[in-house]
């Protein structure tokens, strides 16, 4: 078993991967429990000399300005995480609950949180053998944090709600049981720690951000084969047309399609059957490309929250001060996850375009719908009408959440930032993405076989091969809903990215 050490401040996004997907275990460094140990020492200090702050000897919220007595401590943080378990919605699902454990995890090792070790120690014991506790998808404003859906995981800490354990659906307490973890109690500060944070729009979207980033690759790789089909021209990709407009993405899509389509016969150069294409072809690199720049931005955003102190108040043990602050606040990452559904979204939209070009006789020159049968079989007709179905919803969904703000707690929280409902649309964004891409490469392939496979580039030969081994050329009518579902798992998988990756090396 593989295991990723954590110390709040080195954790990666490929960590984050293999945790949520993979099943790696975790640690503690060294260095973290004793800054965890040296800020839960200054609470306790603060709790015998019944200092007045914030989360720990006070009420939460409106509530600010009550003061807790010693003996209520321990009620008060039960009682915070049962009131504010007020998620709704389907379950997340289990890559982003480990996910969600990993980075809270994470977050309570930087030692600014006054969590005890021994409840650390839980959360991370619940991770490593599997009990994954249930959490509603919706019910976040993301600020003060994750509120709502990190109670539901501190629920089963305590022995309530409700758990996933090897496969099985239970109760808290009977997962805890069942896994030989015992639950626990929790006190000064502790409640406020685990639940202050933006660990739930921080999971969802670097999940998201990672696989935007395969399926930015898996755009390419698609655009390049209909580049082929069509006869594509390939001037617009030489690089000094793109050196003389310096953006990065626009750059290595280009690099990109030049390497895939290297070696290629079915390509032409301008003038040769025609002057131009249209920029669905054409302006490949300059589309991609600027929705290339947006996931690398959002990407670095998302690398430093991973690795950040989002709650509230923040022990400063050193100084032996308490600061009440903002850092559970989404605003940061809510802009950025509307920025990344939006530049998801615009892969979709022009890769539907795509499609119409090669479905369309009038523009392609090949069978309409790309049946050798027009009339009796009706090809890739409605394969494209859901491509466009998927494309309109996407529309709908990439405005933009981070625009909207509630007020909460009786106007104390007055501003909010949805970040969390951001990072979900972004993943529904991408979620169909991926069937517009499968249907795209499954379109370019068809549309390769009334030409010859063996006059593709290195590189789209090796996506043209894979998609061939899953789904056979069409001929004749049939269940299509089957190859849609087989080509979007060649995409998810990021399958296809891999044997191409293979076969000409790492696309940029």
């Amino acid at each position: 078993m593989k295991t990723v050490y954590i110390d709040g401040n080195s954790l990666t996004i490929e960590d984050v991967i293999n945790v949520a997907r993979n099943r790696y275990t975790v640690e503690l460094k060294e260095e973290a429990i004793e800054k965890v140990n040296q800020a839960r020492k200054v609470v306790d200090e603060f709790i015998e000399e019944e200092k007045v702050v914030y989360g720990i000897t006070t009420g939460f919220g409106k509530f600010s300005d009550i003061v807790i007595t010693k003996e209520e401590t321990r009620d008060l943080q039960r009682n915070l995480i049962i009131s504010h378990a007020c998620g709704v919605g389907n379950p997340l699902s289990e890559e982003i609950v480990r996910g969600i454990m990993l980075l809270r995890a994470n977050a309570l090792s930087k030692g600014f949180s006054g969590i005890r070790l021994n409840t650390l120690n839980t959360l991370i014991e619940m991770l490593n053998k599997g009990v994954h506790p249930i959490i509603p998808e919706k019910g976040s404003l993301g600020a003060s944090g994750d509120l709502a859906p990190l109670s539901h995981m501190v629920l089963v800490m305590l022995g309530e709600g409700e758990a996933y354990y090897k496969g099985a659906r239970l109760s808290g307490k009977d997962a805890m049981e069942a896994a030989g973890i015992d639950s626990i109690h929790l006190t000064s500060k502790e409640g406020l720690a685990l639940i202050n944070g933006t660990q739930v729009m921080t999971a969802i979207g670097a999940l998201t951000v990672y696989d935007a980033e395969m399926t930015m690759k898996l755009s390419d790789i698609a655009s390049a084969m209909t580049l082929e089909a069509l006869n594509g021209i390939t001037d617009a990709f030489d690089n000094r047309v793109h050196e003389v407009r310096p953006h990065r993405g626009q750059l290595s899509t280009a690099a990109n399609i030049r390497d895939l389509t290297n070696g290629s016969k079915a390509t032409t150069r301008q003038g040769q059957i025609r002057v131009q294409d249209p920029y669905t072809l054409r302006c490949i690199p300059q589309i991609h490309g600027a929705s290339r720049d947006a996931i690398d931005y959002v990407k670095n955003k998302v690398l430093i929250e991973i690795n950040a102190a989002t709650d509230n108040p923040l022990i400063f043990a050193e100084d032996k001060e308490v600061i009440s602050g903002g850092n559970f606040h989404g605003q940061p990452l809510a802009l950025a996850f509307d920025f990344l559904g939006i530049a998801i979204a615009e892969l979709a939209n022009v890769s539907e375009r795509r499609i119409e070009r090669l479905v369309n006789p009038q523009l392609s020159g090949l069978p309409a719908f790309l049946t050798e049968k027009g009339g009796l079989h009706s090809g890739f007709m409605i394969a494209q009408y859901a491509a466009a179905a998927l494309v309109s919803e996407n529309k709908v969904l990439a405005h933009p959440a981070s625009v909207d703000s509630i007020p909460s707690s009786a106007n104390q929280e007055d501003h909010v930032s949805m970040g969390t409902i951001a990072a979900r649309k972004a993943k529904d964004i991408l979620f169909n993405t991926m069937n517009v891409l499968g249907i795209e490469l499954m379109a370019a392939a068809q549309a390769i076989d009334f030409k010859e496979a063996e006059h593709l580039g290195k590189g789209t030969k090796a996506a043209y091969d894979i998609v061939r081994k899953e789904v056979s050329t069409l001929h004749e009518d049939r269940v299509m809903y089957i190859d849609i579902q087989k080509c979007a798992e060649l995409v998810s998988s990021h399958r296809v990215v891999e044997a191409v990756e293979k076969a000409i090396g790492r696309l940029l």
